[in-house]
């Protein structure tokens, strides 16, 4: 949006909430856990890897070399390989964050908590500008490994879904931002962020 914050509270918004980003663990529980349509999404993006994993168990279970142990060896891959695809993750909200009309980007994490964020200072996003900074690792990630999962070995697909499965675990965070959005669908959001205090801010009119 074309609007810096000082100049919200002119444009007839009001703060609506803000978010401590050293404090985010409450806030996920809580919207990731209300009625809305991407606290719904989230939950079933988390079920299709289960299933995925079932599926191909049947489908490979009477195969020369199936084992029990090397699928969840393999699946144990995943797990790791996701942990590292975390930079990626940022990144691409970096890049989103920039398509979107931002200029000043960072990241921040807490490892104790387990949190990572990409930061667009001062930049305020409405609804739709947020959603497609939010969406776009999941979806870019996620499409990758479904793809993937159509050419690599029977027993690289335990590591896919591994993969599959963890990355879209983690993106919990991305999913609760927008389940606040939904969950005010009936006003007019925008969001910014302040790095100096590590605060995120929601403004509604």
């Amino acid at each position: 949006m074309e609007i810096k914050p000082e100049e919200l509270v002119a444009n007839n918004y009001t703060l609506l909430a803000s978010l401590e980003h050293h404090n985010i663990i409450p806030f996920v529980r809580t919207y990731i856990k209300k009625k809305t349509r991407f606290a719904t999404i989230y939950y079933i993006s988390n079920i299709i890897p289960l299933l995925l994993l079932f599926f191909f168990s049947y489908k490979y279970y009477n195969t020369p070399g199936f084992t029990i142990i090397n699928c969840i060896n393999h699946f144990c891959y995943g797990l790791a390989i996701a942990i590292a695809l975390v930079p990626l993750h940022e990144y691409i909200h970096v890049l989103a964050y920039k398509s979107q009309g931002a200029k000043q980007t960072s990241y921040d994490s807490n490892i104790k908590k387990f949190y990572f964020m990409a930061i667009a200072d001062q930049f305020v996003a409405n609804r739709k500008e947020f959603q497609i900074v939010a969406l776009a690792p999941f979806v870019c990630i996620s499409s990758v490994l479904i793809v993937l999962l159509f050419f690599a070995a029977p027993s690289w697909n335990y590591t896919i879904i591994g993969i599959l499965f963890t990355h879209t675990a983690c993106c919990s965070g991305d999913f609760t931002l927008l389940s606040f959005f939904d969950f005010h669908k009936d006003k007019t959001v925008v969001t910014y962020d302040d790095k100096k205090n590590k605060i995120s801010y929601f403004f509604e009119k």
